[in-house]
């Protein structure tokens, strides 16, 4: 792509960057951009820039959000004794958006992946069990995807929480096999957790 400007080259390319945008959508992006009044333009960089610098995560559990411990884990409309387990915050808010979830959530911040080379080190998994460890809690619902990276982490999960008197439990499969949690419909993903099953019961099936 032949670019009149070096400074457009440099921004299509930055924007190229992103998931799933390519040099087309990059400049035409920042051809948006460069029609938009330069006080508009300041915001959107300005937003960016502070999210970068300021955005913090829960001491709790890892979410994404403005304070120290994020408004769910410092609410107590929720159920404390309840963690769901999720991969990231997308997840988060896709379970959110169903209404059908009342307790508290640990991301984990991806998934055990071999081939990827993620290991469980790699996750915020020590977190999660000295979570456990220190007591109060009486229910761990396992919320991810259904891929064999999930499986493969819920199973790690499983033998590293199986001996903490809790209950264990995963979301039900109407979710097919293969599918990311963030793009399953929110009347699936509400009804997989309100009916979620012990982890040992879906091992069987």
């Amino acid at each position: 792509m032949n670019f009149s400007s070096k400074l457009l080259e440099n921004a299509v390319a930055e924007f190229a960057k992103l998931p799933g945008v390519g040099q087309k959508t990059a400049l035409r992006l920042v051809l948006h951009l460069l029609n938009q009044d330069k006080e508009e333009v300041e915001r959107f960089g300005s937003a960016v820039t502070k999210l970068r610098n300021e955005i913090l995560y829960c001491s709790v559990c890892n979410n994404i959000s403005d304070h120290v411990v994020c408004e769910i884990c410092s609410s107590n409309k929720r159920d404390q004794a309840t963690i769901c387990i999720v991969e990231d915050t997308r997840d988060v808010m896709a379970i959110e958006n169903t209404n059908q979830f009342t307790g508290v959530y640990h991301v984990l911040g991806g998934l055990i992946s071999p081939m990827d080379g993620v290991g469980p080190a790699d996750l915020d998994i020590d977190s999660l069990v000295a979570r456990v460890a220190s007591g109060g809690t009486k229910e761990v619902i396992f919320a991810l995807s259904a891929t064999m990276e999930g499986d493969t982490t819920i199973f790690y999960l499983n033998k590293r929480l199986k001996d903490f008197n809790i209950s264990i439990s995963t979301i039900a499969r109407g979710i097919a096999f293969g599918g990311e949690l963030e793009y399953v419909d929110e009347i699936t993903l509400g009804r997989s957790i309100a009916t979620r099953v012990p982890y040992e019961n879906s091992l069987s099936r």
